[in-house]
Order: structure tokens, then C-alpha cells, then sequence
């Protein structure tokens, strides 16, 4: 997908709070090799080598735009490359993913995927959104149905592969995980108003639809869904509680 950079940081210290969840999850460790899957502009990836002394990271991006952003941000030990979630190899001492694997599909094959890809006593840590039934991504379903956008789109609206919290746990058992620690945590953040909810789902949930829309149509799309958010939002501010899913799980010895 075509990544806004400056747009996805508009709400940074709200995106940045999960991760300081997710960080404190992990089992700090010297020396070690960690993987950050959909690393972004890099600044999370650069906390996590800092809090992993004497060890090696690399940050993975499918984004070109994220990552031309990130390179400066490379050091001894801090490396980044362009790079899809499916295409990694290797064995790491932990896996890293904040805010990305909600992008890729069929988890209940990525989970133990990813856990292959572990070490004996490394660890998986992974935190995702799951604010899919939240009624404001309604608003984006119903919109991509409606015309000209459901023409345009050729039918096509978004699917959501974030599971519950009971299958990420049965799936982390069954690919042997242990240590398992797996919750569901409500972010509530407070946003100045209804175009402000606009912003923050344009960086993220409506960007698969602009990317399959032609440029004429972005405008109406997003504008159909502004009014759908003023006339469910009028007031200032406006409370938006925020689900994100947080997992982590040892590889056994």
C-alpha cells in the first residue's frame, strides 16, 4: 500500500502508546538477533535495539516510503531493508511486530509460521489492532459498497484476519509456544473532533480503498465518509476507544 509517512505520525503519541505495552513484554536479553516485522519510519525498531544491548535488529518494511524514512535512522547493530512479512527466513531469537500483521492474511498459518522462524528460547512479541467492529469501520464497509465507489472497487471491500484473543492463545499452544501472555487492552483516546477521526482512519483502515479507487474518486469517497463521521460525531471532542490485541509466547528450550 502506498504509506503516508506524515500522515500515519499526525497521531503519533496515540500510535506510539501500544508499543510501550508490547516492549514490556519481552524478555531482555544481551547479544541477541530480533526481527521487527512492518518497522515503519524506524523509531520504534531504533527503542527496541536500545533495549537490547550488544544485539543485532533489522526493521523489515514493505513501504519504500516508511523506509526512506527509517535509513536514517540505521546504526552498528540497527539495520533495515525492504521486505514483506511472508518473505522472511532465517532463525531470530525474537520476532517483533507492532501495528503490521493485521495487514497480512490467514493468521491461523502466520502465527506458527512465525514461530518456526524462532530459536529455542526466543521469543515472538506482537501487538494488533482489533478495532475492526468498531462502528466507524462500518462507515468505511457501507461506503465502499455504495456507488460509484462499489463499481469502482469492482465489489471488492476489506476483510479482517485479526482473530480473538482465545484462538491467538489456542494457536501459540498448538505451534508449541509457552510463557504464553495474550490480552486485549481499550486505548481511550480523545480526539479533537469528527475530521480528526477522518485523519486518523486515513492513515490506516481507508488507505486499501484510496489505493484501488482512481484519484477522482478519493475526494467523494472520502467526503462520504466525513459526513457519515460528523453526523455520528457533532460534538467536540470526541471519545474513541481504541481495541488493540497484544501476544507473546517462548520457544521451548
Amino acid at each position: 500500500m502506498s504509506w503516508n509517512p506524515e500522515l500515519y505520525h499526525k497521531f503519533q503519541e496515540e500510535r506510539f502508546a501500544p508499543y510501550y505495552d508490547l516492549i514490556d513484554l519481552i524478555s531482555v536479553k544481551e547479544g541477541i538477533e530480533g526481527l521487527d516485522l512492518g518497522c515503519g519510519t524506524g523509531e520504534l525498531t531504533k527503542m527496541l535495539s536500545e533495549k537490547l544491548p550488544a544485539s543485532r535488529i533489522l526493521g523489515i518494511d514493505s513501504s519504500p516510503a516508511m523506509l526512506e524514512q527509517a535509513k536514517d535512522k540505521s546504526a552498528p547493530g540497527l539495520s533495515f531493508e525492504l521486505r514483506s512479512i511472508m518473505d522472511i527466513e532465517g532463525e531470530w531469537d525474537l520476532i517483533f511486530s507492532n501495528a503490521a500483521i493485521q495487514w497480512v492474511q490467514e493468521h491461523r498459518e502466520l502465527i506458527p509460521k512465525l514461530l518456526s522462524h524462532i530459536r529455542p528460547g526466543g521469543q515472538l512479541a506482537i501487538q494488533i489492532p482489533s478495532n475492526h467492529n468498531h462502528p466507524t469501520q462500518d462507515f468505511i464497509l457501507e461506503t465502499g459498497r455504495e456507488e460509484p465507489f462499489s463499481t469502482a472497487l469492482k465489489g471488492w471491500t476489506r476483510s479482517y484476519s485479526v482473530l480473538t484473543i482465545r484462538e491467538y492463545s489456542e494457536l501459540l499452544y498448538d505451534s508449541e509456544g509457552e510463557d504464553i501472555v495474550v490480552f486485549e487492552k481499550i486505548y481511550p483516546h480523545v480526539l479533537p473532533d469528527s475530521y480528526a477521526v477522518l485523519d486518523w482512519l486515513s492513515g490506516t483502515a481507508i488507505l486499501p480503498y484510496l489505493e484501488r479507487l482512481p484519484v477522482e474518486l478519493h475526494e467523494p469517497f472520502l467526503g462520504v465518509i466525513g459526513e457519515k463521521l460528523k453526523e455520528s460525531y457533532p460534538g467536540s471532542p470526541v471519545f474513541y476507544p481504541y481495541n488493540r490485541i497484544f501476544f507473546s509466547a517462548h520457544k521451548p528450550e
